[in-house]
């Protein structure tokens, strides 16, 4: 079919709770030996951010699709995998008031591959994140074709010889020619990943219309992150104790980036 023709029949629409069955079935078969999403996960997608989940329709079929979720990135590490990231596919860590868009899936029916079709879902990403004023669109990309050439290239040779067109990727060579830039390697990124070993791109795109006045304007809707201490109260032999048991709480809060820290209101009984 020529790619004049479907596109002028398809249309880019948000995902319903209709839509289950074509995008487990397309799941399975863009993804073989992958686990489909659950229908508490496709529920959670769409309840946390029903903007971010959008598929390509063909006639009454769904031959594309894809899955987003706002998180503040400099909560994460850039070496966390898929299931911390997105909840396990959850996304209860959705934050409205975050900085960057992340790509938790895309998909195309190989029947439908070489349309163009990844373009226009790339596209849609792309005005979300102007729409929700977002530093950034990230994505874990696999890397399907790495399977073919695990026993003779490391995962870096092959990363670099997709960059420099010698090898084709369906996945990594796409998001390349979308715009997004290489940040750097996942080892374990999806350990079920067969095709791609495990492994993973991080890949970034900027956008550069967005304003740090976002912060500015609406200072008290962002969120604040509170640590609340289960205090166990236990004998002691000087100040010097108590304040060690204290610090070490102050110290956890911090590693988890807590704005405050709630303690029992008479810890100083102790």
């Amino acid at each position: 079919m020529a790619t004049t023709d479907i596109s002028k029949k398809i249309k880019l629409r948000r995902i319903t709770l209709e839509d289950y069955a074509q995008i487990t079935a397309l799941q399975l078969l863009c993804f073989p030996g992958m686990k489909p999403w659950s229908e508490g996960q496709f529920k959670n997608l769409i309840s946390h951010f029903s903007e971010g989940q959008v598929c390509v329709q063909y006639g009454k079929k769904i031959i594309a699709s894809s899955c987003s979720l706002i998180i503040n990135f400099d909560d994460y590490s850039e070496e966390s995998p898929w299931s911390e990231l997105t909840d396990s596919g959850n996304i209860s860590n959705h934050d409205r008031y975050g900085d960057t868009l992340y790509g938790i899936e895309m998909m195309v029916n190989p029947e439908f591959r070489g349309m163009k079709l990844s373009r226009r879902l790339y596209d849609a990403r792309k005005e979300l994140a102007k729409k929700h004023n977002l530093k950034r669109i990230i994505i874990g990309g696999r890397l399907p074709s790495y399977s073919k050439y695990a026993h003779k290239l490391s995962i870096e040779d092959f990363v670099e010889k997709v960059i420099n067109k010698s090898i084709y990727d369906t996945v990594l060579t796409a998001q390349l020619s979308n715009g997004f830039s290489l940040r750097r390697i996942l080892p374990n990124y999806l350990p079920n990943d067969k095709e791609s070993c495990g492994y993973a791109t991080l890949l970034e795109w900027r956008n550069y219309n967005y304003s740090s006045k976002k912060e500015q304007a609406t200072p008290n809707a962002h969120y604040t992150r509170v640590s609340a201490v289960q205090y166990q109260m236990r004998a002691i032999n000087s100040f010097n104790d108590f304040a060690r048991q204290v610090e070490f709480f102050v110290d956890t809060s911090s590693d988890y980036r807590s704005d405050n820290e709630l303690l029992p209101e008479k810890i100083t009984l102790q």
